[in-house]
């Protein structure tokens, strides 16, 4: 999956570093990618000055963070080298690599604010085994993750979940009272919706009898398994209780698809009525991955966490990179090209 696209190669793996090219003005291009090969690309030329490092535009770390239960959740930090961090959550059964994933830290990045995505444990490229509930569980692996960007001198701004991600940063709000920015995307609130799509109508009756069920792809591969205790976990946790916990200094954007159809739009209008300091913003045509709404997505998001983040700290706008350059966005009729087809 190609994300970045430069004028320029990296000189390592772990960390993007690039060449200065010889001409004093130099043009590259953000990539923001969805999630099928028949994507639609959109792309922002960058115009930066000649002072500005490459090295800092695209400096990215692989961090391995470990949890309470000693397994190791493995991530990438995007250092724009700003104080503040932002923390994204995948999906269920999805990993760090998810294309809205990627695409919100490099466009965090190029804003100037450091951002890190990481896998859950039981998924990517973390230990542990895969679980179909775990949602406080995973609450507590982003716990472990927040307390570690505090005792390395960062300072997590906003955390961003995606999908059952969106669930597991509610439970956190709602837990902790550490973190004043959230984004839910197309997160789950009636955790009880969705099972029978998965496991059948009957779900509660065969995992009784045989105490698993083993999900099967099209072709008959077991591609996961459901056990009673994962079951009666996600079943059992209430996300309407744990947002009625959300503090009021606790600010709460949800992004929602009008045309998901994995978690009913209906669901975001619930967060909407019980969440107390909550905006809710719909994507019409979304489906459950952005898959053709990925600038619109990126864009959202971008403007409420810099608008929450400048608020909770005022001279924010006046953070600048390490080499005391501005990244300018320049979005013309000649660099700025979106293709809308399907």
């Amino acid at each position: 999956m190609g994300v970045l696209v430069f004028n320029y190669h990296p000189a390592s793996t772990s960390c993007l570093n690039f060449k200065k090219p010889p001409s004093p003005i130099f043009l590259c291009q953000v990539r923001i990618v969805s999630s099928t090969n028949r994507s639609r690309s959109f792309r922002r030329s960058l115009k930066m000055s000649q002072s500005v490092s490459p090295q800092n535009l695209v400096k990215q770390q692989e961090l391995v963070i470990p949890n309470k239960y000693g397994e190791r959740l493995v991530g990438v930090l995007h250092d724009a080298e700003s104080s503040e961090i932002v923390v994204l959550c995948h999906g269920f059964r999805s990993t760090k690599d998810d294309p809205s994933m990627v695409n919100l830290a490099v466009a965090l990045q190029n804003e100037g604010i450091s951002a890190f995505r990481f896998d859950f444990a039981g998924n990517g490229e973390s230990e542990g085994s895969f679980q179909y509930g775990n949602y406080w569980r995973e609450a507590d692996d982003l716990r472990a993750v927040v307390q570690y960007f505090c005792g390395a001198n960062h300072a997590v701004g906003a955390i961003l979940g995606h999908s059952k991600g969106g669930s597991v940063v509610l439970l956190y709000a709602s837990k902790y009272n550490d973190i004043r920015t959230f984004v839910n995307v197309s997160g789950r609130y009636d955790l009880k919706g969705g099972i029978e799509d998965r496991l059948g109508k009957d779900y509660m009756e065969k995992i009784m009898q045989d105490g698993f069920i083993d999900v099967k792809n099209k072709t008959g591969d077991v591609e996961y398994r459901v056990t009673e205790e994962s079951l009666m976990d996600r079943l059992n946790t209430n996300m309407h209780d744990a947002c009625l916990q959300i503090d009021m200094e606790c600010s709460v954007l949800t992004i929602h698809g009008s045309s998901d159809k994995i978690i009913p739009l209906q669901d975001a209008h619930e967060f909407d009525k019980i969440i107390p300091n909550h905006k809710l913003h719909v994507v019409e045509g979304a489906n459950h991955g952005y898959t053709n709404h990925q600038a619109e997505l990126v864009s959202v998001v971008l403007d409420f966490v810099k608008a929450s983040l400048k608020q909770d700290h005022p001279d924010l706008s006046e953070i600048k990179l390490k080499n005391e350059c501005r990244i300018n966005c320049v979005v013309t009729n000649m660099y700025a090209l979106c293709d809308t087809s399907e």
